[in-house]
């Protein structure tokens, strides 16, 4: 059996929240969390890049202003979407991170209710759900709502998991346990990497229902094409080893 840290009880969450042209929507996912679920807040870590515009940025700042001792700031270096998360999985310092988006696309009143199912079961993945009874999705077109159904049913059963959702990248994670896998992808496959390698490494994953409504501030950077990468991450990670997909230091006996 691959062993892998495991986490035996929560403590605190990092909120992970990449910001590229988020300003109003971002000031809203702030507020509710706070208002939610402050007390069982390590960090908002904040993740800006080059692209990040000037308005998104000046928030920011005012945030990180009001709240110096909860609020984190860092300028990835590794590009684009993956590369922000990757950074931010390495910084991260509560026992628990939540991934995220930052424009209302992840629904912030639902990350109490991640945050509670990580207390109950701190060392598995808590995943939110569109397709569960309760969840929904509000602005996906006929055809890409029913690719990804089809998506969802052809990977959850090569592996073997009875999920329903395994892309939408609303989710909480022991901390330990990211930080001890090896990463590759950089792009927006990465949000389907980051699930599949822990299935891979036999991490208890658990869904709740979630409701998704499309980004009403800006522009998505992820495109309808490019979600078919993420089949070949899927094949690709299915058939590495276990062993593999930890780095170095956690594989060594």
């Amino acid at each position: 059996m691959i062993e892998y840290p495991r986490t035996d009880r929560f403590e605190s969450a990092t909120i992970i929240l990449p910001v590229m042209n988020e300003t109003v929507s971002l000031d809203e996912t702030i507020q509710i969390i706070l208002r939610d679920a402050k007390d069982k807040i390590k960090e908002l870590l904040i993740v800006v890049c080059q692209r990040t515009s000037p308005q998104a940025l000046a928030v920011v700042s005012r945030w990180r202003e009001q709240l110096p001792d909860l609020v984190r700031v860092h300028q990835q270096t590794l590009p684009h979407l993956g590369g922000a998360l990757r950074e931010a999985f390495d910084l991260a310092r509560g026992s628990h991170l939540v991934m995220m988006a930052s424009d209302l696309e992840t629904d912030p009143n639902d990350v109490k209710l991640l945050i509670a199912g990580a207390q109950k079961n701190p060392a598995a993945v808590i995943v939110a759900s569109r397709w569960l009874a309760g969840g929904a999705f509000h602005g996906y077109s006929k055809v890409k709502l029913l690719c990804n159904r089809i998506f969802q049913v052809f990977f959850s059963t090569l592996y073997g998991a009875r999920l329903s959702d395994m892309t939408y990248a609303f989710r909480i994670y022991p901390t330990k346990l990211v930080q001890c896998i090896r990463w590759q992808e950089l792009r927006h496959p990465f949000l389907f990497e980051a699930l599949v390698k822990p299935l891979r490494l036999g991490v208890q994953v658990i869904e709740l229902p979630s409701v998704w409504r499309t980004r009403s501030e800006g522009e998505s950077q992820n495109t309808f094409l490019r979600s078919f990468v993420y089949f070949r991450t899927g094949l690709k990670t299915r058939l590495t080893s276990r062993r593999s997909i930890l780095n170095a230091e956690a594989a060594s006996p």
